[in-house]
Protein backbone atom coordinates (compact mmCIF):
# COMPACT_ATOMS: atom_id res chain seq x y z
CA UNK A 1 0.00 0.00 0.00
CA UNK A 2 1.46 3.38 -1.00
CA UNK A 3 1.81 6.40 1.21
CA UNK A 4 -1.23 8.60 1.83
CA UNK A 5 -1.23 12.33 1.11
CA UNK A 6 -0.68 13.06 4.80
CA UNK A 7 2.29 10.69 4.95
CA UNK A 8 3.78 12.26 1.81
CA UNK A 9 3.52 15.67 3.49
CA UNK A 10 4.97 14.36 6.76
CA UNK A 11 7.97 12.65 5.17
CA UNK A 12 9.92 15.78 4.10
CA UNK A 13 9.32 17.35 7.52
CA UNK A 14 10.77 14.31 9.27
CA UNK A 15 13.70 14.15 6.86
CA UNK A 16 14.44 17.82 7.54
CA UNK A 17 14.37 17.13 11.27
CA UNK A 18 16.74 14.16 10.94
CA UNK A 19 19.14 16.15 8.79
CA UNK A 20 19.16 19.04 11.26
CA UNK A 21 19.41 17.02 14.47
CA UNK A 22 21.59 14.07 13.41
CA UNK A 23 23.42 14.71 10.16
CA UNK A 24 24.31 18.41 10.45
CA UNK A 25 26.22 18.15 13.78
CA UNK A 26 28.24 15.15 12.63
CA UNK A 27 29.00 16.78 9.27
CA UNK A 28 30.09 19.95 11.07
CA UNK A 29 32.35 17.91 13.36
CA UNK A 30 33.98 16.19 10.39
CA UNK A 31 34.43 19.51 8.57
CA UNK A 32 36.07 21.16 11.58
CA UNK A 33 38.42 18.20 11.91
CA UNK A 34 39.44 18.32 8.26
CA UNK A 35 39.55 22.13 7.85
CA UNK A 36 39.53 24.05 11.17
CA UNK A 37 37.60 27.28 10.71
CA UNK A 38 37.07 28.68 14.19
CA UNK A 39 38.83 31.93 15.15
CA UNK A 40 42.22 31.27 16.70
CA UNK A 41 42.68 27.84 15.14
CA UNK A 42 46.18 27.71 13.62
CA UNK A 43 46.58 26.36 10.07
CA UNK A 44 48.83 23.57 11.32
CA UNK A 45 46.43 22.50 14.09
CA UNK A 46 46.31 18.86 13.02
CA UNK A 47 50.11 18.67 13.04
CA UNK A 48 50.24 20.21 16.51
CA UNK A 49 47.57 17.94 17.94
CA UNK A 50 48.81 14.68 16.48
CA UNK A 51 52.44 15.42 17.31
CA UNK A 52 51.53 15.89 20.97
CA UNK A 53 52.68 12.79 22.91
CA UNK A 54 49.87 13.33 25.43
CA UNK A 55 47.30 12.67 22.72
CA UNK A 56 48.82 9.37 21.66
CA UNK A 57 49.42 8.38 25.27
CA UNK A 58 45.71 8.96 25.98
CA UNK A 59 44.73 7.06 22.81
CA UNK A 60 46.98 4.12 23.69
CA UNK A 61 45.63 4.04 27.24
CA UNK A 62 42.08 4.15 25.88
CA UNK A 63 42.76 1.16 23.63
CA UNK A 64 44.40 -0.85 26.42
CA UNK A 65 41.73 -0.14 29.02
CA UNK A 66 38.85 -0.65 26.56
CA UNK A 67 40.33 -3.94 25.31
CA UNK A 68 40.79 -5.24 28.86
CA UNK A 69 37.28 -4.14 29.81
CA UNK A 70 35.83 -5.79 26.69
CA UNK A 71 37.63 -9.05 27.49
CA UNK A 72 36.17 -8.99 31.02
CA UNK A 73 32.70 -8.17 29.65
CA UNK A 74 33.02 -11.12 27.26
CA UNK A 75 33.94 -13.51 30.07
CA UNK A 76 31.16 -12.38 32.40
CA UNK A 77 28.47 -11.89 29.77
CA UNK A 78 29.10 -15.19 27.98
CA UNK A 79 29.15 -17.21 31.20
CA UNK A 80 25.91 -15.61 32.41
CA UNK A 81 24.17 -16.04 29.03
CA UNK A 82 25.07 -19.71 28.85
CA UNK A 83 23.91 -20.27 32.41
CA UNK A 84 20.64 -18.36 32.19
CA UNK A 85 19.86 -18.96 28.52
CA UNK A 86 20.85 -22.60 28.16
CA UNK A 87 20.51 -24.20 31.59
CA UNK A 88 17.72 -24.80 34.05
CA UNK A 89 18.53 -22.33 36.82
CA UNK A 90 16.25 -21.35 39.73
CA UNK A 91 14.89 -17.77 39.71
CA UNK A 92 16.02 -17.30 36.12
CA UNK A 93 13.86 -14.23 35.40
CA UNK A 94 14.94 -12.39 38.53
CA UNK A 95 18.61 -13.17 37.90
CA UNK A 96 18.28 -11.95 34.31
CA UNK A 97 16.76 -8.68 35.52
CA UNK A 98 19.50 -8.15 38.12
CA UNK A 99 22.26 -8.97 35.64
CA UNK A 100 21.14 -6.14 33.36
CA UNK A 101 20.91 -3.55 36.17
CA UNK A 102 24.64 -2.55 36.17
CA UNK A 103 24.29 -1.35 32.57
CA UNK A 104 21.45 0.97 33.59
CA UNK A 105 23.24 2.49 36.56
CA UNK A 106 24.81 5.80 35.44
CA UNK A 107 28.60 5.43 35.20
CA UNK A 108 29.38 8.24 37.63
CA UNK A 109 27.10 6.62 40.23
CA UNK A 110 28.68 3.22 39.60
CA UNK A 111 32.16 4.69 40.03
CA UNK A 112 31.19 6.58 43.19
CA UNK A 113 29.58 3.49 44.72
CA UNK A 114 32.69 1.38 44.11
CA UNK A 115 34.96 4.16 45.41
CA UNK A 116 32.82 4.31 48.55
CA UNK A 117 32.86 0.52 48.93
CA UNK A 118 36.56 -0.31 48.65
CA UNK A 119 38.57 2.74 49.73
CA UNK A 120 40.30 3.50 53.05
CA UNK A 121 37.34 5.69 54.05
CA UNK A 122 34.71 3.03 53.20
CA UNK A 123 31.84 3.40 55.65
CA UNK A 124 30.88 -0.27 55.45
CA UNK A 125 34.41 -1.66 55.62
CA UNK A 126 35.25 0.63 58.53
CA UNK A 127 32.15 -0.61 60.34
CA UNK A 128 33.46 -4.20 60.21
CA UNK A 129 37.15 -3.35 60.53
CA UNK A 130 38.21 -4.41 57.02
CA UNK A 131 38.99 -1.02 55.44
CA UNK A 132 42.51 -0.40 54.06
CA UNK A 133 44.67 1.80 56.30
CA UNK A 134 44.10 5.55 56.07
CA UNK A 135 46.41 7.15 53.53
CA UNK A 136 46.64 4.01 51.42
CA UNK A 137 46.14 4.39 47.68
CA UNK A 138 42.63 3.52 46.58
CA UNK A 139 42.78 0.12 44.83
CA UNK A 140 40.50 1.24 41.99
CA UNK A 141 42.37 4.38 40.95
CA UNK A 142 44.18 3.71 37.69
CA UNK A 143 43.79 1.53 34.59
CA UNK A 144 42.97 -1.68 36.46
CA UNK A 145 40.05 -0.16 38.31
CA UNK A 146 38.73 1.58 35.18
CA UNK A 147 38.86 -1.68 33.21
CA UNK A 148 37.18 -3.59 36.05
CA UNK A 149 34.24 -1.22 36.36
CA UNK A 150 33.81 -0.83 32.60
CA UNK A 151 33.93 -4.61 32.21
CA UNK A 152 31.21 -5.09 34.83
CA UNK A 153 29.02 -2.26 33.55
CA UNK A 154 29.18 -3.40 29.92
CA UNK A 155 28.89 -7.15 30.53
CA UNK A 156 25.12 -6.88 29.83
CA UNK A 157 25.99 -5.62 26.31
CA UNK A 158 27.49 -9.07 25.72
CA UNK A 159 24.86 -10.92 27.73
CA UNK A 160 21.79 -9.54 25.94
CA UNK A 161 22.77 -10.34 22.30
CA UNK A 162 23.78 -13.86 23.34
CA UNK A 163 20.48 -14.36 25.15
CA UNK A 164 18.66 -13.16 22.03
CA UNK A 165 20.67 -15.58 19.88
CA UNK A 166 19.84 -18.45 22.22
CA UNK A 167 16.13 -17.61 21.94
CA UNK A 168 16.40 -18.06 18.15
CA UNK A 169 18.75 -21.01 18.31
CA UNK A 170 18.36 -23.99 15.89
CA UNK A 171 17.05 -26.21 18.65
CA UNK A 172 17.15 -29.33 16.49
CA UNK A 173 20.95 -29.28 16.49
CA UNK A 174 21.11 -29.54 20.26
CA UNK A 175 18.48 -32.25 20.33
CA UNK A 176 20.28 -34.21 17.59
CA UNK A 177 23.57 -34.01 19.46
CA UNK A 178 21.94 -35.22 22.67
CA UNK A 179 20.25 -38.13 20.85
CA UNK A 180 23.63 -39.04 19.36
CA UNK A 181 24.98 -39.48 22.88
CA UNK A 182 26.88 -36.19 23.27
CA UNK A 183 27.22 -34.98 26.84
CA UNK A 184 26.58 -31.47 28.10
CA UNK A 185 30.21 -30.43 27.59
CA UNK A 186 30.34 -31.79 24.05
CA UNK A 187 27.07 -30.08 23.13
CA UNK A 188 28.35 -26.79 24.51
CA UNK A 189 31.77 -26.97 22.85
CA UNK A 190 30.79 -28.57 19.55
CA UNK A 191 27.35 -27.11 18.83
CA UNK A 192 26.42 -24.09 20.92
CA UNK A 193 29.62 -22.03 21.09
CA UNK A 194 30.50 -22.17 17.36
CA UNK A 195 27.03 -20.92 16.43
CA UNK A 196 27.20 -18.10 18.99
CA UNK A 197 30.49 -16.73 17.66
CA UNK A 198 28.91 -14.18 15.24
CA UNK A 199 26.59 -12.84 17.95
CA UNK A 200 29.50 -12.72 20.39
CA UNK A 201 31.69 -10.82 17.92
CA UNK A 202 29.00 -8.17 17.43
CA UNK A 203 28.44 -7.89 21.18
CA UNK A 204 32.15 -7.39 21.81
CA UNK A 205 32.22 -4.54 19.30
CA UNK A 206 29.35 -2.83 21.13
CA UNK A 207 31.07 -3.29 24.49
CA UNK A 208 34.30 -1.85 23.08
CA UNK A 209 32.54 1.24 21.69
CA UNK A 210 30.80 1.78 25.03
CA UNK A 211 34.13 1.45 26.86
CA UNK A 212 36.06 3.95 24.75
CA UNK A 213 33.22 6.48 25.00
CA UNK A 214 32.69 6.30 28.76
CA UNK A 215 33.43 9.50 30.68
CA UNK A 216 32.07 9.04 34.21
CA UNK A 217 34.16 6.02 35.20
CA UNK A 218 37.23 7.17 33.24
CA UNK A 219 37.16 10.56 35.00
CA UNK A 220 36.41 9.52 38.58
CA UNK A 221 38.94 6.68 38.57
CA UNK A 222 41.49 8.03 36.10
CA UNK A 223 42.01 11.66 37.12
CA UNK A 224 43.21 10.87 40.70
CA UNK A 225 45.80 8.48 39.22
CA UNK A 226 46.75 10.88 36.40
CA UNK A 227 45.70 8.16 33.94
CA UNK A 228 43.97 10.22 31.25
CA UNK A 229 41.83 8.58 28.57
CA UNK A 230 40.61 10.26 25.38
CA UNK A 231 37.17 11.23 26.68
CA UNK A 232 38.72 12.92 29.70
CA UNK A 233 41.39 14.62 27.57
CA UNK A 234 38.70 16.11 25.31
CA UNK A 235 36.84 17.44 28.35
CA UNK A 236 40.04 18.85 29.84
CA UNK A 237 40.91 20.66 26.61
CA UNK A 238 37.44 22.22 26.42
CA UNK A 239 37.33 23.06 30.13
CA UNK A 240 40.80 24.56 30.07
CA UNK A 241 40.65 26.44 26.79
CA UNK A 242 36.92 27.02 26.31
CA UNK A 243 35.79 27.82 22.75
CA UNK A 244 39.44 28.41 21.81
CA UNK A 245 40.09 24.69 22.25
CA UNK A 246 37.04 23.60 20.27
CA UNK A 247 38.91 22.87 17.03
CA UNK A 248 41.39 20.75 18.96
CA UNK A 249 38.55 18.94 20.73
CA UNK A 250 36.95 18.28 17.32
CA UNK A 251 40.13 16.60 16.08
CA UNK A 252 40.36 14.45 19.20
CA UNK A 253 36.66 13.56 18.86
CA UNK A 254 37.27 12.40 15.29
CA UNK A 255 40.11 10.19 16.55
CA UNK A 256 37.71 8.66 19.07
CA UNK A 257 35.03 8.33 16.38
CA UNK A 258 37.50 6.50 14.12
CA UNK A 259 38.13 3.92 16.85
CA UNK A 260 34.38 3.52 17.32
CA UNK A 261 33.73 3.28 13.58
CA UNK A 262 36.18 0.39 13.22
CA UNK A 263 34.39 -1.50 16.00
CA UNK A 264 30.94 -0.71 14.55
CA UNK A 265 32.07 -1.98 11.14
CA UNK A 266 33.11 -5.24 12.78
CA UNK A 267 29.76 -5.36 14.59
CA UNK A 268 27.85 -4.89 11.32
CA UNK A 269 29.77 -7.72 9.66
CA UNK A 270 29.18 -9.98 12.65
CA UNK A 271 25.49 -9.08 12.61
CA UNK A 272 25.16 -10.17 8.97
CA UNK A 273 26.85 -13.50 9.74
CA UNK A 274 24.61 -13.99 12.78
CA UNK A 275 21.46 -13.37 10.71
CA UNK A 276 22.63 -15.87 8.07
CA UNK A 277 22.92 -18.68 10.56
CA UNK A 278 19.65 -17.74 12.29
CA UNK A 279 17.69 -17.77 9.02
CA UNK A 280 19.22 -21.02 7.85
CA UNK A 281 16.20 -22.94 9.00
CA UNK A 282 13.37 -23.13 11.48
CA UNK A 283 14.46 -21.85 14.86
CA UNK A 284 13.15 -22.20 18.39
CA UNK A 285 14.49 -21.69 21.87
CA UNK A 286 17.21 -24.21 22.59
CA UNK A 287 16.11 -26.89 25.08
CA UNK A 288 17.37 -26.16 28.57
CA UNK A 289 20.15 -28.42 29.78
CA UNK A 290 19.60 -30.12 33.12
CA UNK A 291 22.62 -29.61 35.36
CA UNK A 292 21.49 -31.90 38.15
CA UNK A 293 23.00 -30.93 41.51
CA UNK A 294 25.39 -28.53 39.74
CA UNK A 295 22.55 -26.10 39.09
CA UNK A 296 22.74 -24.95 42.70
CA UNK A 297 26.47 -24.31 42.35
CA UNK A 298 25.83 -22.23 39.21
CA UNK A 299 22.98 -20.44 40.97
CA UNK A 300 25.24 -19.66 43.94
CA UNK A 301 27.96 -18.33 41.61
CA UNK A 302 25.49 -15.97 39.91
CA UNK A 303 24.14 -14.76 43.25
CA UNK A 304 27.67 -14.18 44.57
CA UNK A 305 28.59 -12.16 41.46
CA UNK A 306 25.47 -10.01 41.71
CA UNK A 307 26.05 -9.44 45.42
CA UNK A 308 29.62 -8.34 44.70
CA UNK A 309 28.81 -5.96 41.83
CA UNK A 310 25.42 -4.67 43.02
CA UNK A 311 24.70 -5.21 46.70
CA UNK A 312 28.11 -4.30 48.14
CA UNK A 313 28.81 -1.06 46.21
CA UNK A 314 25.22 0.19 46.34
CA UNK A 315 24.94 -0.56 50.05
CA UNK A 316 28.19 1.32 50.58
CA UNK A 317 26.83 4.25 48.56
CA UNK A 318 23.74 4.41 50.78
CA UNK A 319 25.90 4.11 53.91
CA UNK A 320 28.11 6.99 52.74
CA UNK A 321 25.02 9.15 52.22
CA UNK A 322 23.78 8.36 55.75
CA UNK A 323 26.87 9.34 57.78
CA UNK A 324 27.78 12.94 58.68
CA UNK A 325 31.33 12.83 57.29
CA UNK A 326 33.50 10.58 55.15
CA UNK A 327 35.22 7.84 57.15
CA UNK A 328 32.70 7.86 60.02
CA UNK A 329 31.54 4.29 60.76
CA UNK A 330 27.87 3.56 60.20
CA UNK A 331 26.13 2.96 63.53
CA UNK A 332 22.75 3.78 64.99
CA UNK A 333 24.34 6.79 66.64
CA UNK A 334 25.89 8.17 63.44
CA UNK A 335 23.01 7.66 61.00
CA UNK A 336 21.76 11.01 59.71
CA UNK A 337 19.62 12.34 56.88
CA UNK A 338 21.56 15.60 56.78
CA UNK A 339 23.18 14.90 53.39
CA UNK A 340 19.83 14.07 51.80
CA UNK A 341 18.17 17.13 53.32
CA UNK A 342 21.02 19.33 52.10
CA UNK A 343 20.98 18.18 48.48
CA UNK A 344 17.19 18.16 48.22
CA UNK A 345 16.13 21.24 50.14
CA UNK A 346 19.13 23.42 51.08
CA UNK A 347 21.69 23.54 48.29
CA UNK A 348 20.34 25.51 45.37
CA UNK A 349 22.71 23.90 42.85
CA UNK A 350 21.60 20.35 43.57
CA UNK A 351 17.92 21.26 43.79
CA UNK A 352 18.24 23.04 40.44
CA UNK A 353 20.04 20.02 38.95
CA UNK A 354 17.16 17.75 39.99
CA UNK A 355 14.67 20.07 38.33
CA UNK A 356 16.80 20.40 35.20
CA UNK A 357 17.34 16.65 34.79
CA UNK A 358 13.69 15.80 35.41
CA UNK A 359 12.55 18.47 32.94
CA UNK A 360 15.10 17.45 30.29
CA UNK A 361 14.35 13.74 30.57
CA UNK A 362 10.58 14.29 30.45
CA UNK A 363 10.83 16.68 27.49
CA UNK A 364 13.14 14.35 25.58
CA UNK A 365 10.84 11.40 26.22
CA UNK A 366 7.68 13.21 25.08
CA UNK A 367 9.23 14.75 21.96
CA UNK A 368 11.06 11.61 20.84
CA UNK A 369 8.09 9.30 21.38
CA UNK A 370 5.91 11.64 19.33
CA UNK A 371 8.51 11.75 16.56
CA UNK A 372 8.92 7.96 16.64
CA UNK A 373 5.16 7.47 16.24
CA UNK A 374 5.29 9.75 13.21
CA UNK A 375 8.33 7.98 11.78
CA UNK A 376 6.75 4.52 11.86
CA UNK A 377 3.81 5.92 9.89
CA UNK A 378 6.01 6.93 6.93
CA UNK A 379 8.27 3.81 6.95
CA UNK A 380 11.73 5.35 6.74
CA UNK A 381 14.37 3.88 4.45
CA UNK A 382 17.37 2.03 5.82
CA UNK A 383 19.81 4.86 5.11
CA UNK A 384 17.60 7.28 7.04
CA UNK A 385 17.48 4.86 9.98
CA UNK A 386 21.28 4.77 9.89
CA UNK A 387 21.34 8.58 10.15
CA UNK A 388 19.15 8.35 13.24
CA UNK A 389 21.36 5.67 14.79
CA UNK A 390 24.64 7.54 14.23
CA UNK A 391 24.56 9.95 17.23
CA UNK A 392 23.66 7.06 19.55
CA UNK A 393 26.23 4.67 18.12
CA UNK A 394 29.21 7.02 18.37
CA UNK A 395 30.67 8.07 21.74
CA UNK A 396 28.66 10.81 23.43
CA UNK A 397 31.64 13.14 23.61
CA UNK A 398 31.68 13.28 19.79
CA UNK A 399 28.06 14.43 19.76
CA UNK A 400 28.73 16.96 22.51
CA UNK A 401 31.54 18.62 20.57
CA UNK A 402 29.51 18.47 17.34
CA UNK A 403 26.51 20.21 18.95
CA UNK A 404 28.77 22.96 20.33
CA UNK A 405 30.22 23.54 16.86
CA UNK A 406 26.77 23.96 15.33
CA UNK A 407 25.34 26.21 18.05
CA UNK A 408 28.41 28.17 19.17
CA UNK A 409 27.14 31.23 17.33
CA UNK A 410 23.61 32.69 17.74
CA UNK A 411 20.90 31.20 15.58
CA UNK A 412 20.54 33.00 12.24
CA UNK A 413 17.66 35.43 11.70
CA UNK A 414 16.49 35.43 15.34
CA UNK A 415 19.94 36.04 16.90
CA UNK A 416 19.31 33.79 19.95
CA UNK A 417 22.24 31.83 21.36
CA UNK A 418 21.63 28.36 22.82
CA UNK A 419 25.21 27.87 23.98
CA UNK A 420 25.43 27.09 27.70
CA UNK A 421 21.67 26.74 28.19
CA UNK A 422 19.26 23.89 28.83
CA UNK A 423 18.00 24.19 25.26
CA UNK A 424 21.34 23.05 23.88
CA UNK A 425 21.45 20.05 26.23
CA UNK A 426 17.91 19.14 25.15
CA UNK A 427 18.92 19.29 21.49
CA UNK A 428 21.84 16.95 22.22
CA UNK A 429 19.54 14.55 24.09
CA UNK A 430 17.07 14.54 21.21
CA UNK A 431 19.83 13.63 18.79
CA UNK A 432 21.45 11.02 21.02
CA UNK A 433 18.34 9.16 22.21
CA UNK A 434 16.18 9.33 19.07
CA UNK A 435 17.25 5.82 18.10
CA UNK A 436 16.43 4.58 21.60
CA UNK A 437 12.85 5.81 21.26
CA UNK A 438 12.33 4.60 17.71
CA UNK A 439 13.37 0.95 18.04
CA UNK A 440 10.68 -0.29 20.48
CA UNK A 441 7.90 1.51 18.62
CA UNK A 442 9.15 0.38 15.20
CA UNK A 443 9.32 -3.21 16.48
CA UNK A 444 5.70 -3.08 17.60
CA UNK A 445 4.57 -1.31 14.41
CA UNK A 446 6.14 -4.05 12.29
CA UNK A 447 3.88 -6.59 14.04
CA UNK A 448 0.63 -4.70 13.35
CA UNK A 449 -1.74 -6.32 10.88
CA UNK A 450 -2.02 -3.91 7.89
CA UNK A 451 -5.48 -5.31 7.21
CA UNK A 452 -6.83 -3.39 10.19
CA UNK A 453 -5.97 0.01 8.74
CA UNK A 454 -6.96 -1.07 5.25
CA UNK A 455 -10.41 -2.07 6.49
CA UNK A 456 -10.79 1.24 8.30
CA UNK A 457 -9.70 3.13 5.19
CA UNK A 458 -12.26 1.30 3.05
CA UNK A 459 -14.89 2.15 5.66
CA UNK A 460 -14.12 5.83 5.13
CA UNK A 461 -11.86 6.59 8.12
CA UNK A 462 -9.32 9.31 7.39
CA UNK A 463 -5.59 9.13 8.28
CA UNK A 464 -5.99 10.96 11.60
CA UNK A 465 -8.92 8.83 12.71
CA UNK A 466 -7.08 5.63 11.75
CA UNK A 467 -4.07 6.80 13.75
CA UNK A 468 -6.13 7.62 16.85
CA UNK A 469 -8.47 4.62 16.82
CA UNK A 470 -6.21 1.84 15.50
CA UNK A 471 -2.50 2.55 15.60
CA UNK A 472 -2.15 4.51 18.85
CA UNK A 473 -4.02 2.05 21.12
CA UNK A 474 -1.95 -0.85 19.77
CA UNK A 475 1.34 1.06 19.98
CA UNK A 476 0.65 2.70 23.36
CA UNK A 477 2.54 0.11 25.51
CA UNK A 478 5.63 0.30 23.29
CA UNK A 479 5.41 4.09 23.21
CA UNK A 480 5.28 4.20 27.01
CA UNK A 481 8.22 1.82 27.25
CA UNK A 482 10.19 3.90 24.73
CA UNK A 483 9.53 7.04 26.75
CA UNK A 484 10.71 5.34 29.93
CA UNK A 485 13.88 4.09 28.23
CA UNK A 486 14.66 7.61 27.00
CA UNK A 487 14.02 9.06 30.46
CA UNK A 488 16.25 6.37 31.99
CA UNK A 489 19.10 7.29 29.66
CA UNK A 490 18.67 11.05 30.00
CA UNK A 491 18.03 11.35 33.74
CA UNK A 492 21.61 10.86 34.93
CA UNK A 493 23.47 11.41 31.63
CA UNK A 494 26.93 12.95 32.03
CA UNK A 495 29.08 12.47 28.91
CA UNK A 496 27.18 15.00 26.78
CA UNK A 497 26.07 17.22 29.66
CA UNK A 498 29.57 17.75 31.06
CA UNK A 499 30.56 19.42 27.77
CA UNK A 500 27.44 21.55 27.34
CA UNK A 501 26.37 22.83 30.74
CA UNK A 502 26.92 26.30 32.17
CA UNK A 503 25.84 28.04 35.36
CA UNK A 504 22.17 27.31 35.89
CA UNK A 505 22.01 24.39 33.44
CA UNK A 506 23.85 21.73 35.42
CA UNK A 507 22.30 18.25 35.51
CA UNK A 508 22.39 15.43 38.05
CA UNK A 509 25.37 13.72 36.44
CA UNK A 510 27.36 16.95 36.38
CA UNK A 511 26.49 17.71 40.03
CA UNK A 512 27.59 14.26 41.22
CA UNK A 513 30.89 14.68 39.42
CA UNK A 514 31.38 18.20 40.77
CA UNK A 515 30.52 17.32 44.38
CA UNK A 516 32.89 14.37 44.40
CA UNK A 517 35.64 16.40 42.75
CA UNK A 518 35.16 19.10 45.37
CA UNK A 519 35.43 16.67 48.29
CA UNK A 520 31.73 16.66 49.25
CA UNK A 521 31.56 12.88 48.97
CA UNK A 522 28.60 12.46 51.33
CA UNK A 523 26.49 14.90 49.34
CA UNK A 524 27.58 13.30 46.06
CA UNK A 525 26.47 9.94 47.48
CA UNK A 526 23.12 11.45 48.54
CA UNK A 527 22.45 12.84 45.07
CA UNK A 528 23.45 9.46 43.60
CA UNK A 529 21.09 7.57 45.92
CA UNK A 530 18.14 9.75 44.88
CA UNK A 531 19.12 9.48 41.20
CA UNK A 532 19.40 5.71 41.53
CA UNK A 533 15.99 5.52 43.19
CA UNK A 534 14.51 7.39 40.22
CA UNK A 535 16.20 4.95 37.83
CA UNK A 536 14.85 1.91 39.69
CA UNK A 537 11.40 3.50 39.81
CA UNK A 538 11.40 3.98 36.04
CA UNK A 539 12.58 0.40 35.55
CA UNK A 540 9.71 -0.81 37.73
CA UNK A 541 7.20 1.25 35.76
CA UNK A 542 8.52 -0.18 32.50
CA UNK A 543 8.40 -3.72 33.89
CA UNK A 544 4.65 -3.34 34.47
CA UNK A 545 4.31 -3.03 30.69
CA UNK A 546 6.47 -6.07 29.93
CA UNK A 547 3.63 -8.50 29.28
CA UNK A 548 2.13 -6.20 26.63
CA UNK A 549 5.40 -5.63 24.78
CA UNK A 550 7.12 -7.62 22.03
CA UNK A 551 9.99 -9.82 23.30
CA UNK A 552 13.23 -7.89 23.72
CA UNK A 553 11.64 -4.43 23.94
CA UNK A 554 12.94 -4.04 27.48
CA UNK A 555 16.57 -5.10 27.90
CA UNK A 556 15.90 -6.80 31.24
CA UNK A 557 12.90 -8.82 30.01
CA UNK A 558 15.03 -11.31 28.01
Amino acid sequence: MGRTAGERLLLPLLLSWILAISVLPMARLALEGVAPSLPGAPPDLALRVFSDPRVWRAAWRTLIVASAATALSALIGTAAALALGLCRIPARRMLTFLFVVPMLIPPQIAALSWISALGPSSTLLNAIGLAPPLGARHPLYGPGGIALLLGVQHAPLVFLPLMAALRRFPAGLVEAARLAGAGRGAVLQGVVLPLLVPALAGALALAFVAAIGNFGIAALLGIPANHTLLTVLIWQRLAGLGPAGLSEAALLSLLLAALAAAALWAEARAGRRSRRFITAGATAPAPKLALGPWRWAVFAALVFYLAAVLALPLASLVATALVPAIGVPLTLATVTLRNLETVLFVQQNTALAFRNSLALSAAAAVVLVGLALAMVRVRLAGVVRAMIDLPYALPGVCLGVAVILVHLRPLPLIGVSLYGGLGLILIAYLARFQSLALKPIAGSAARLDPALEEAARLAGAGPLRRLITIALPLLAPSAAAAGILVALAALNEITVSILLYAAGSQTLGVVVFGLHDGGAVGQAAAVSVVGLALVLGLMGAASLLARRLPPGTLPWSA
